[in-house]
């Protein structure tokens, strides 16, 4: 043994004592403004179901300081938050309140209920399918079912416009989001390597062990002399407050069986019912008022049960994602604005993006299982920014992804193998690694949503959203295929594969300068009626080549610390709440 070997030995427990003595200091500042992850149970069950059964409720006559619709990523992050500063607060969620222990099953065909099903209309000429990878419903909305991966935007995705001709600019720039991306990490928590693309920055829980596919994906970016790094994902790499280490068990997407991803329903309802917040599920809101000059929003009506009720309120915001955002405004219509609430300058609807995902398999000797890790374990932004010597704009990120049997055979039978050919290639399954990307796909204003002829169980126009892409979205994705292609064969594969698909939805009630180029201000305030805001992903004016579910949650994080400091109109001073109470 080397005589230093002691001396290294003891550096490096000193250096992991360090770490712990800095993860337990950041724990206690998550304590200290989100307690979500300490209130949850500690018996192994997986939520407090006594916590819903005693939350406050308030009477449909009450006037409530904020009522959101939706209570997914934004709406439950605002809920917390504002319940956390004193406001009354209900939350209209459309579908059901979640129960881990019960609902979240090892089953891909079992989890079809996490997505959002009701009807909807697409068109254009490249439409994009609605369903698992883009919608969610229930407490917790698509994070319930999303694959973990939060990686913050870039610096350059706040001025495409201005630095590359393409896309739209913000009203805020990286550096106002820099401090709530970092909050919203800590209380996720992430866990990563260093992040050395955008604004280099580390995580708070070192990444997880790399399991088969990320192997994979390692080998063949080092042969190609390409940058991955493993992580950033919303999964706990050791104990959080309640919620236990991942393990590994391959169902991320089906809802996370042992709480160890994150979801809103456990990362911040638990302190949001804590602090008062009522949180109504299988609410359907259908329209929201104003009073009669047209000036304020006064509430929301939504159904239940087959019945209409009016939730009044002295603010309003509306979280429904990028679908259901733009429909419930175009369904608000009224004499102030005919043409849909805030939509004065044809807005509400527009510059609704995608991601282009394609994925690409490759075929190895040696077993992968592929499943047994997080989905999204390593990734690479390499080729995120604008490159001059492309022939297109803007980039695209590459990550690990897993798809499972019922996914996989949808890869398969897109190659066009049926019958025994099919089933030797699903027995195969554990033999193969898988690769996506994200293809930062520009906003134009004919992706749009408007409401379709069609009406759903509750009488109202459906959403139909057309989509078309441009020259720029096409090269974009047909060089991200290429990368992984070529990641695939230096790793070693046998056989590669490439199927098309889309990712995510943002846009569509885009944040901006003025009213005359988006629909909300850099606040998530509508220009048009200053009480009401859209605290969702549907503000994005770009989508960068990065997941949004962190990004939605930073944005809401600010917004609602705008709020919380009294920037809100109403009838009553801010410090008038608790004595109301």
């Amino acid at each position: 043994m080397s005589a230093n070997a002691p001396r290294t030995g003891a550096r490096r427990l000193r250096a992991a004592r360090e770490t712990l003595r800095e993860n337990l200091r950041s724990d206690h500042a998550v304590r200290e403004r989100n307690a979500s992850a300490w209130l949850l149970p500690n018996d192994g069950t997986r939520f407090d179901q006594r916590a819903i059964r005693d939350m406050r409720r308030h009477a449909p006559e009450d006037e409530v300081d904020l009522v959101i619709v939706g209570c997914g990523a934004g709406g439950a992050t605002l809920a917390q938050r504002m319940a956390r500063a004193g406001w009354s607060v209900v939350c209209l969620e459309a579908g059901p309140f979640w129960n881990p222990d019960t609902d979240w099953v090892s089953d891909e065909a079992g989890s079809h209920k996490l997505y959002w099903t009701e009807p909807r209309v697409i068109s254009g000429a490249d439409p994009v399918p609605m369903g698992s990878n883009n919608s969610g419903r229930g407490v917790g909305g698509s994070m319930v079912h999303f694959a973990g991966y939060v990686p913050r935007l870039h610096p350059s995705d706040f001025a495409t416009h201005t630095r590359d001709g393409v896309g739209a600019d913000w009203p805020l720039a990286y550096e106002d989001l820099r401090p709530h991306y970092e909050r919203i990490e800590h209380e996720l928590p992430v866990a990563g390597q260093y992040w050395p693309w955008g604004d280099p920055h580390p995580y708070p829980y070192a990444p997880h062990p790399v399991g088969g596919n990320g192997e994979i994906f390692l080998r063949g970016a080092a042969a190609s002399g390409i940058e991955a790094r493993v992580g950033p994902v919303a999964i706990t790499n050791g104990r959080f407050g309640n919620r236990p280490h991942c393990i590994y068990r391959g169902f991320c997407l089906q809802g996370c069986k042992v709480n160890a991803k994150a979801s809103p329903l456990i990362t911040h309802v638990p302190d949001a019912l804590a602090h008062g917040a009522e949180i109504r599920a299988d609410c359907m809101a259908t329209r929201v008022d104003i009073d009669p000059r047209g000036h304020l929003a006064t509430g929301v009506h939504y159904r239940h049960e087959g019945r209409e009720y009016f939730q009044r309120a002295r603010t309003v915001a509306v979280a429904g994602y990028s679908m259901e955002t733009p429909r419930l405004l175009l369904n608000s219509a009224n004499e102030r604005f005919p043409h849909g609430l805030c939509n004065d300058h044809d807005l509400v609807g527009r510059y609704l993006m995608v991601q282009g995902a394609p994925q690409t398999a490759g075929r190895f000797r040696e077993e992968i299982r592929m499943y047994k890790a997080p989905p999204p374990e390593v990734s690479s932004e390499e080729f995120y920014e604008t490159d001059p010597a492309k022939p297109y704009r803007r980039g695209f990120s590459v990550q690990t992804v897993s798809p499972l049997p019922i996914t996989w055979a949808e890869h398969v039978t897109a190659q066009g193998h049926w019958g025994e050919d099919l089933r030797t290639y699903m027995r195969d399954y554990v033999h193969w690694a898988t690769l996506g990307a994200l293809c930062e796909l520009l906003p134009q204003a004919d992706n749009r949503v408007t409401l379709a002829a069609e009406k759903d169980r509750h009488g109202l126009p459906v959403a139909e959203f057309a989509y078309t892409q441009c020259d720029n979205d096409r090269a974009l994705i047909k060089a991200a295929t290429h990368v992984m292609e070529d990641i695939l064969r230096a790793a070693g594969a046998q056989e590669v594969m490439t199927i098309n698909r889309y990712a995510h939805l943002v846009g569509g009630c885009r944040m901006a300068a003025d009213e005359t180029t988006g629909v909300v201000d850099r606040d998530l305030r509508t220009f048009a009626v200053p009480n009401l805001l859209i605290t969702d992903g549907s503000v994005l004016p770009t989508q960068g080549s990065a997941n949004p579910a962190l990004t939605i949650m930073a944005l809401v994080d600010r917004a609602a610390g705008e709020l919380a400091a009294g920037a809100r109109s109403g009838p009553r001073a801010p410090h008038d709440r608790r004595e109301a109470r």
